[in-house]
């Protein structure tokens, strides 16, 4: 425990009247954030007797993008100007979930807080993470539903180029050329390490970046909608006591950008965390296309599988950085499964080039 950080967190709370209030922390995710409980009766969360408390420190992220930096800036500045992320900004979140929430949809309602500072008190939107429900038996059906309706509002409404909420102001980048390349980039650079193999030969990277560039064009070309980001069953809370696409509470939005709306349907049916059968994912797909009867379906499915593959690749980046570059074991479980999403986005005719360069390239028996 940081002695100066926790006295600024316990100022915080005590100048919006949560001073003393009982605090649980609860278990934290890959990032750099902290959560805590604040247990209060008669305030916040869906029972009236709880908050949640998000601390993320500044100055321990690399700088978030500036809208007008150039590519040699970016790389400069580090991956989350590179790849435009927020940094854990907490103006970002805040924002975020004014427009979120504008739309119908059910992101937490922003409590106190103190963006410079790197402190917000949310509502409580509970427990029931789609993931945890469905490991304890629910039907998963009326959650991935409910999670597609979810997706095919957002993508109704193209998004300001600046979003707005409880004050604060962010903008939404788009999700462009850089930021889909520094996926891609990063697998090159940590999968050998996760592996212990060689680095890849400079023909197999001019290679590799020959296939990805056409994908990556359609993906800038299409970044037309509101892109969660991290849009998956644990960034997932059912809550059915609230009605329509409200039923889907959402968390960690901070990052998101102005994207092809193929990207939020990867990283949901493309779950690192669990197994989405191939079932649910057309059943899912056969459902948000039903809802979008205005796109090219034939190409949309072919986006779909090319960017699919590519978020692939970078989850694998990130798992392999989990594990390789932070020493969190526990991150090499999900490696395999996305490997098996993977292999089946390169089922996709269009991507047998690129299929051929993963069986060329990556031992197939590190995958497990």
């Amino acid at each position: 425990m940081n002695p100066g950080r926790e006295n600024i967190k316990a100022a915080f709370l005590a100048d919006h009247g949560l001073g003393g209030v009982r605090r649980q922390p609860l278990a934290g995710d890959a990032s750099t954030r902290l959560y805590e409980r604040l247990h209060l009766p008669g305030r916040g969360g869906a029972d009236g007797s709880s908050l949640i408390f998000m601390d993320q420190p500044p100055s321990v992220e690399t700088q978030p993008c500036p809208p007008l930096a150039t590519e040699a800036e970016r790389i400069a500045l580090g991956y989350n100007a590179r790849a435009r992320l927020a940094a854990g900004r907490v103006d970002a979140f805040i924002a975020c979930a004014g427009y979120l929430r504008d739309q119908g949809l059910s992101a937490p309602e922003i409590i106190a807080a103190d963006a410079p500072a790197g402190l917000c008190v949310l509502e409580d939107l509970g427990d029931d993470l789609y993931a945890s429900l469905i490991l304890g038996g629910a039907d998963e059906t009326p959650l991935y539903d409910g999670a597609i309706d979810a997706l095919v509002r957002l993508h109704q409404t193209r998004p300001p180029e600046v979003l707005t909420g409880g004050g604060m102001h962010w903008p939404l980048l788009s999700y462009d050329d850089l930021a889909l390349r520094t996926g891609g980039e990063m697998f090159l650079e940590w999968w050998p390490k996760y592996t212990g193999a060689p680095a890849f030969s400079p023909e197999a990277v001019a290679e590799w970046e020959a296939l990805w560039a056409p994908i990556r064009a359609r993906g800038v070309a299409g970044a037309s909608v509101f892109c969660h980001r991290d849009y998956h069953a644990e960034n997932l809370i059912w809550l059915p006591g609230r009605a329509g696409v409200a039923r889907v509470g959402l968390l960690d939005f901070q990052d998101a950008l102005r994207a092809h709306p193929a990207w939020d349907l990867s990283m949901l049916l493309h779950d690192g965390r669990r197994d989405v059968s191939p079932e649910r994912e057309a059943a899912c797909m056969a459902r948000y296309l039903a809802a979008r009867p205005d796109i090219d379906h034939e190409a949309f499915l072919a986006d779909y599988h090319g960017l699919g593959a590519l978020n692939c690749a970078r989850i694998l980046f990130i798992f392999g950085r989990q594990v390789a570059g932070f020493g969190r074991p526990k991150y090499a479980a999900f490696i395999p499964r996305m490997w098996r999403y993977l292999d089946s986005c390169l089922t996709d005719p269009s991507l047998a080039g690129i299929k051929a360069w993963f069986e060329r390239e990556t031992v197939r028996e590190a995958r497990a």
